[in-house]
């Protein structure tokens, strides 16, 4: 690289004796005062001793592989039953290791997961439960044959159902109108809106109606 500085230099201060316009002569010397400094510098740092650079040691960093995800047969068939302060849900599934099964219960939700029996893992979930359990007091019970789920309820009573199920039955808090409110209404219009010989005759029937002499006043319109 010195080499190659110094033949620029040369060739730069040949071409300072050729160039007469000023601004060329303006680049020729700011080039040349860059190569000086470049030369410079590059004979300081050759002039250094040496030193040795310490090469850190390779770090070997453990990444974990990513796990899999998890494929989980549903399982959507159960039975149940309850008393006033819990509700017991039994799955039949055999081969079931108690360490291997996963809980997870809400106030209103519960999610079980059950992993390698033989080779699958099964899931059974109730994504809104007919009322509110206690979910520190749940637990799960693997035995031989079957899974027992305890449920504790969070107020005394009985579920008619382990889903939750909307009430349909709305109390109508309208009263009962009259069925001859309606007849009075449509009356009231008719007589509003039409002619002479119309509001005579709906003034009879509505006076016949009032009296009781007539039981559908509309008879005759």
């Amino acid at each position: 690289m010195a080499e190659e500085v110094i033949l620029d230099l040369e060739e730069l201060r040949q071409l300072q004796n050729i160039a007469k316009r000023p601004r060329v002569l303006n680049l020729i010397n700011s080039e040349i005062c860059n190569l000086e400094k470049l030369r410079e510098s590059a004979s300081v740092s050759s002039a250094k001793p040496e030193v040795e650079v310490a090469v850190p040691a390779p770090v070997s960093s453990s990444v974990k592989p990513v796990s899999p995800a998890v494929n989980y047969v549903t399982l959507g068939t159960f039975s149940w039953d309850q008393d006033n302060d819990k509700v017991k849900m039994y799955i039949s599934l055999e081969g079931v290791d108690q360490d291997k099964v996963q809980a997870e219960f809400k106030s209103m939700s519960l999610d079980i997961k059950i992993h390698d029996v033989q080779g699958k893992n099964y899931r059974c979930g109730i994504p809104k439960l007919h009322q509110e359990i206690v979910p520190e007091k749940c637990k799960v019970l693997v035995k031989p044959k079957r899974i027992v789920i305890t449920m504790f309820k969070s107020l005394r009573g009985n579920w008619i159902d382990i889903h939750h199920k909307e009430d349909k039955i709305k109390p109508s808090f309208e009263k009962e109108k009259d069925p001859m409110a309606g007849i009075m209404d449509l009356m009231k219009n008719m007589y509003e809106g039409g002619d002479e010989e119309m509001k005579k005759t709906i003034a009879k029937a509505w006076t016949d109606a009032r009296s009781g002499k007539t039981g559908d006043p509309l008879k005759g319109l």
